[in-house]
């Protein structure tokens, strides 16, 4: 397998790209950090099945969906927060800690000020729907650097500064096959035939 530049990459798409990586890789290791230390994993298997009342009835809600709820109760061995995805992990945060919701709720994107690790959670869910709504596969770049600055600053309070310097890492790194995840390189590529 050729390990070849993209070729032809507008700046926009590259910024698509980036936030898409930014936003499937480091941001789901931030928000396990916070769910870890809420959720302890030698304690999650016992957390959750106390908590089943309360996880049927999201499940009924559609909060937690199939796939989702075969991770919560795995047929073999116990639940691993490492195959948790971002949306199961912040229902579980928001559902089942006694965390304070943030100030305009986990629906909305919270002012800059708030630093709250609930703000960052509603942070990260906002921009991951915003990311999900770029069908062309760019973003401009003045929504970019906004965007970039709030969820790299809300990565670093969650994550800590390793992950501050993989997000530096990430805005400057140059951009090839090995980089872009398989999905999005042909997104881009289609666009270009």
């Amino acid at each position: 397998m050729s390990t070849a530049k993209i070729q032809h990459v507008s700046e926009e798409e590259e910024n698509y790209l980036r936030m898409h990586l930014l936003m499937t890789g480091i941001s789901s290791r931030a928000v396990r950090v916070l769910f870890d230390k809420e959720f302890s994993p030698v304690c999650l298997d016992a957390t959750i099945k106390k908590e089943t009342g309360k996880l049927i009835d999201l499940k009924i809600k559609r909060i937690i969906n199939g796939p989702q709820w075969k991770l919560l109760f795995p047929r073999v061995g116990v639940p691993d927060s490492n195959t948790f995805d971002v949306t199961l992990m912040v229902a579980l945060l928001r559902n089942l800690t006694k965390l304070p919701p943030p100030t305009y709720g986990y629906d909305n994107l919270p002012l800059s000020t708030d630093t709250t690790p609930t703000a960052d959670l509603a942070r990260i869910k906002h921009y991951r729907n915003s990311l999900a709504h770029f069908g062309d596969g760019k973003i401009k770049s003045t929504v970019f650097v906004t965007a970039w600055e709030d969820i790299s600053g809300a990565l670093k309070r969650l994550g800590g500064l390793d992950m501050a310097e993989e997000c530096q890492e990430l805005r400057s790194k140059h951009l090839d096959q090995s980089t872009v995840p398989w999905n999005i390189r042909g997104k881009i590529l289609d666009k270009k035939l």
